[in-house]
């Protein structure tokens, strides 16, 4: 098994490096700056590089974190939490991913879509039979918390789904971050 390191690149193959990257999907500027990093023959290239992708409008932190937060909520539902750690995870700086993600949810009805994400990932069980037991409740709660749904929401929209909601006071609600 062969297992050499890919040869340095110089800045006109790094350039080519990039622009197939991209053509793969969109990145973040931080996103790009490692991955140029690792590749790059001279550190010096990867700025020049990273210029040159901001100069001819290849690379956008704004748009980018503006097309992932819309992406995530259209096709993934998912909450503001949620597409915010990914933002932050896909590098883009905290303040941008902020000041995006609360633009794309400004008039998003988050119990609305906590129900729709509900429906959804529950569609082929009968609604009277959703959480019967608590150990449901407790896993529907511990999935909509990891689908980046705030706390009071999600125990105000499953007590109207559980069998037992008096249960969900008992929940412990996490540290909220950044809300």
């Amino acid at each position: 098994m062969d297992e050499r390191k890919p040869q340095p690149l110089d800045a006109e193959k790094l350039w080519n490096y990039a622009l197939r990257a991209l053509g793969g999907r969109a990145h973040s500027i931080g996103e790009m700056r490692e991955k140029l990093g690792r590749r790059a023959e001279r550190a010096q290239d990867v700025e020049t590089v990273l210029a040159r992708l901001k100069d001819s409008k290849y690379l956008d932190d704004r748009q980018f974190a503006e097309g992932y937060a819309t992406a995530r909520l259209s096709n993934d539902r998912f909450g503001k939490t949620r597409v915010l750690q990914d933002l932050r995870h896909r590098r883009v700086a905290p303040a941008l991913a902020e000041k995006t993600v609360q633009a794309v949810y400004q008039h998003v009805d988050e119990s609305a879509l906590i129900e729709e994400w509900i429906r959804r990932k529950y569609r082929t069980a009968p609604r009277e039979a959703l959480f019967q037991e608590d150990k449901d409740l407790a896993s529907a709660y511990r999935r909509l918390l990891r689908a980046g749904f705030r706390t009071g929401e999600i125990v105000r929209v499953l007590k109207k789904f559980a069998k037992n909601p008096e249960l969900l006071d008992s929940f412990e609600p996490p540290e909220e971050t950044g809300e």
